[in-house]
């Protein structure tokens, strides 16, 4: 039988294991629902696509991706730091991947799309500042929120196209509708796209890449978050999309084509982001060398 010493000795122990575990847990709850949901970072990656002029070698895209104001940790004040620090990484082109609004989300507060518009507006790119609408900005009013963008300067493309001049060339941006609540229709946003130009094409929900053609030099796109959580060794979870994890984050590249998935800014359905910081996506285009 056990001595008093001993049991005291036990309980000391599972009472100091039992302290460990809670401890862990509830670090981990603050990072995944405080600590990376409130933090913001510009993350810079390099992308050599095969179809890249040399004449646009090293332009420099920020992809600003669900931004979701209104979010736990995540309104007009983060906002305005999110445009400070777009502005100060110098992008030479911006494009804006939808969903700036949100829905319902536990200790989220709406804000308007004109507050937003009225932040946005702030945006500075020689080449300009362009978007389309998410699936929450028609859920909560398409029109509305693309009146609001327009009036913050920034072209709205809505299944067509522009031709952007670039260092003596001309680069195409084709703006898809999202493939949830919008037409959609990638042939009528490259019509007036000649078959020789370069194009960059931006949606807001990546299901569509399987059906953006080859011609398209690199297709961007958000709506994932990444899954929001991205467990060691698992991977996402859950990640919204009809390919699962396939399209989930980062640079994908399938039979020649290429894509890019932004992992945005705010969060969706949950308030919770576990190694999948918020941040806006600064690409810098290079050819790839012949």
């Amino acid at each position: 039988m056990a001595s008093r010493p001993d049991l005291r000795a036990r309980r000391r122990r599972w009472w100091i294991r039992l302290g460990g575990v809670v401890g862990i847990l509830v670090a981990l709850a603050l990072w995944a629902f405080w600590l990376e949901p409130a933090s913001f970072r510009v993350r810079e990656t390099t992308l050599r696509l095969g179809a890249w002029p040399s004449e646009m070698d090293s332009l420099r895209v920020a992809v600003v991706a669900d931004l979701h104001t209104g979010s736990p940790w995540n309104g007009l004040s983060q906002l305005e730091r999110i445009v400070r620090e777009t502005n100060a990484a110098q992008p030479d082109l911006i494009l804006i991947r939808g969903d700036l609004v949100i829905g319902g989300i536990p200790g989220g507060q709406a804000v308007s799309p004109e507050a937003i518009a009225d932040e946005l507006a702030a945006l500075e790119a020689p080449l300009g500042v362009y978007g389309v609408l998410g699936n929450h900005d028609w859920w909560l009013d398409g029109p509305r929120v693309a009146r609001a963008m327009e009036s913050a300067g920034i072209v709205v493309l809505k299944d067509t196209s522009t031709a952007v001049p670039v260092r003596g060339d001309t680069l195409w941006l084709a703006g898809v509708s999202d493939a949830w609540e919008a037409p959609h229709d990638i042939d009528r946003a490259l019509a007036e796209v000649p078959e020789d130009a370069t194009v960059l094409a931006f949606t807001h929900n990546p299901d569509l890449f399987p059906d953006i053609p080859p011609r398209v030099a690199l297709t961007v796109a958000g709506h994932t978050h990444g899954g929001q959580v991205h467990l060691p060794l698992l991977g996402p979870p859950r990640v919204p999309s009809r390919y699962g994890d396939r399209y989930a984050a980062g640079h994908v590249r399938e039979g020649g084509r290429d894509l890019f998935v932004s992992t945005g800014v705010g969060t969706s359905i949950l308030p919770i982001r576990f190694r999948v910081p918020p941040e806006v996506s600064l690409l810098t285009l290079r050819a790839t060398p012949d």
